[in-house]
């Protein structure tokens, strides 16, 4: 290989450019030489769970037949141990957002992407309109990969705060006895809708709150961000919960408040589907919603 040119401005991002090269390089290798028609990716400081060869080889069907999606994720970036139901290994959603950390994609994906390949930060690349155009991924809601990479080209960003603190399934799941139609794009869509827009609004942290703290087992009052010490355990089933957010700055708020990733790539939160965010807080599911007017991720 030729040595990887690299502007200047971006010398300390080398190593960027080399993981993606290396992708490129190895996806290359796998779908066209080797001649595969689908990939699983795992890095080298990843744990999987019991059932993570279940999980994508169930889920393959879809990918393969759903043309609104175009990958299967191991991962949920919102998926503490605080902020899942624990109950609910089998539970799968749609996301607007790429997770990584253990993905799936096919040969028909591949060949799209390779002319375009980007210099570096490939992730981030996919995350972008122009190549994720519309479709969605397929997430967990109990991740099936947990990583222990603490150092590396990233410098361990996330680690300490979040990344390490992502809980491993560690149940495994019949996936391939399962009926899985339900995420397809129109029946998935419908269901899922329907839940949300059924939820209970509140107007703030402080009010939702105010609604869970009676089924937190040891706490009393919580303050307005104090949220870390939670615990899910959703066995008591109640109403869920609606927060509303109207702009990337309030949501960013309501999730340091709610002790889940703030960020946004090319416009998506992580986990989002159709701007929603769906975690557990105080043993309730809870949606942070964009405002009923949501027509894309650019005009939050």
């Amino acid at each position: 290989m030729e040595e990887i040119q690299v502007e200047p401005a971006h010398s300390q991002f080398f190593g960027y450019y080399k993981i993606s090269r290396h992708y490129g390089w190895a996806l290359n290798q796998v779908f066209n030489h080797l001649n595969y028609s689908n990939l699983i990716i795992v890095e080298d400081d990843i744990e999987v769970a019991p059932d993570f060869f279940e999980y994508f080889s169930s889920t393959l069907p879809l990918l393969k037949e759903d043309p609104t999606l175009w990958c299967v994720s191991a991962w949920n970036d919102n998926g503490k141990e605080n902020r899942i139901d624990l109950n609910a290994p089998e539970l799968l959603y749609r996301t607007d957002f790429f997770p990584g950390l253990g993905w799936m994609l096919t040969k028909e994906l591949f060949k799209e992407l390779r002319p375009k390949w980007p210099p570096a930060f490939w992730d981030d690349w996919m995350r972008e309109p122009v190549q994720r155009k519309g479709r969605a991924c397929i997430r967990p809601e109990i991740s099936r990969t947990s990583t222990f990479g603490k150092l590396g080209v990233s410098k361990g960003t996330y680690y300490q705060t979040h990344l390490k603190f992502i809980k491993l399934n560690d149940k495994f799941v019949p996936f391939s006895t399962m009926d899985l139609t339900y995420l397809t794009k129109d029946k998935y869509d419908e269901s899922f809708l329907a839940k949300v827009n059924s939820a209970q609004q509140v107007g703030s942290v402080a009010e939702l709150v105010r609604y869970t703290q009676n089924v937190e087992s040891g706490h009393g009052a919580l303050d307005y961000g104090d949220t870390r010490g939670q615990k899910s355990d959703t066995t008591n089933k109640g109403p869920e919960y609606k927060l509303q957010y109207k702009s990337n700055v309030e949501f960013r708020n309501y999730a340091r408040a709610l002790d889940i990733m703030e960020d946004f790539k090319a416009g998506v939160p992580r986990t989002a589907y159709r701007g929603i965010v769906s975690i557990v807080f105080g043993n309730r599911r809870v949606y942070l919603t964009p405002s009923p007017t949501f027509s894309g991720y650019n005009n939050i």
